[in-house]
């Protein structure tokens, strides 16, 4: 059983807590919220306290953007095992830092990227690798919503962390690296981004090469609500996505090949979340454990393409 503390009670550190209680390996030990928020009946410890606790063995980060760096470094000095969530720094230079005194300690790291070990993402890879489509010609992805400009938001304030590609690309690009066998191989083709006044991009396309074998179009954006799905085109037919980054626990995947039409439906037992500490709990338990997660080198990879996507 992991001992889970919580750092910061947003709407995803309320998630998690409830989720949590659906899983059968993790319990959740305490909560720290900075703006004062309760959880239940759980004591509101310090970020400092809870970091230094003693009974928790893993510690869920969902704070703002801008706070994961120093929070990282803290909890890898007491050697607790890491979830964090997306993204995991605003910088490749903070990324390289932590990567390195990640190295130095006796624990285990993963970035929340909770769509990577779901059934449906674990079914999608069974058909490509069984060859229900041939080989990959082409990927085209995205995820969008349209939200009210507000320069002093998360999703606005530069100083914050705050944009599209910070926010949401990640999403896209772990989706492409998903589909590749050796993802450093993966570069930006083209780009363009929109940016607002407060000078973060609200909406921001790219295309991404693997390798010269396939490309990905990928479109991000909070001007617009997109249709937040993924085609993957093979040779022989193709693959649509409907609910790509956050499926329910009854989800399909569309498949049409060169013989047949069909749709796949996945079952889980757990929602997105519940699914995701499920995981990320066995592996803390069971360090051979083979599950789909997004360990420190994909999270380097992605934070290198969101990096390449942002500057020129």
């Amino acid at each position: 059983m992991i001992n889970w503390g919580i750092l910061g009670l947003g709407r995803m550190g309320l998630e998690f807590a409830n989720a949590i209680e659906e899983t059968s390996n993790a319990k959740l030990n305490s909560v720290s919220s900075k703006s004062g928020k309760i959880y239940k009946n759980y004591k509101n410890e310090t970020y400092e306290d809870l970091i230094h606790n003693k009974d928790i063995d893993a510690i869920y980060i969902s704070t703002l953007n801008n706070t994961h760096t120093n929070l990282i470094e803290k909890i890898l000095k007491e050697e607790k095992k890491i979830l964090c969530e997306k993204p995991v720094s605003t910088s490749l230079d903070q990324f390289l830092k932590i990567k390195e005194l990640f190295y130095k300690k006796k624990t285990q790291f993963y970035e929340a990227i909770a769509y990577y070990s779901h059934p449906q993402t674990l079914e999608l890879l069974n058909l490509i690798n069984n060859d229900e489509i041939g080989e990959i010609q082409k990927v085209e992805s995205n995820f969008g919503f349209k939200a009210k400009f507000d320069p002093s938001s998360r999703l606005f304030n530069k100083s914050l962390g705050g944009g599209a590609v910070f926010d949401l690309g990640c999403y896209p690009l772990s989706f492409f690296m998903l589909l590749t066998n050796n993802p450093e191989k993966i570069t930006i083709k083209s780009k363009n981004l929109n940016y607002t006044k407060s000078d973060v991009d609200d909406d921001a396309t790219a295309l991404l090469n693997y390798d010269d074998k396939f490309e990905s179009k990928i479109h991000v954006s909070f001007k617009t609500n997109l249709n937040n799905i993924c085609k993957i085109y093979g040779s022989k037919g193709f693959i649509k996505i409907n609910e790509p980054w956050l499926p329910s626990k009854n989800s399909t995947i569309e498949v049409s090949s060169n013989k047949h039409f069909y749709i796949k439906s996945i079952n889980s037992k757990l929602s997105i979340y519940a699914n995701q500490i499920e995981k990320v709990s066995q592996s803390f338990i069971n360090k051979n454990a083979k599950l789909n997660l997004f360990n420190i080198e994909k999270s380097l990879i992605n934070m290198r393409l969101i990096n390449c996507w942002l500057n020129d």
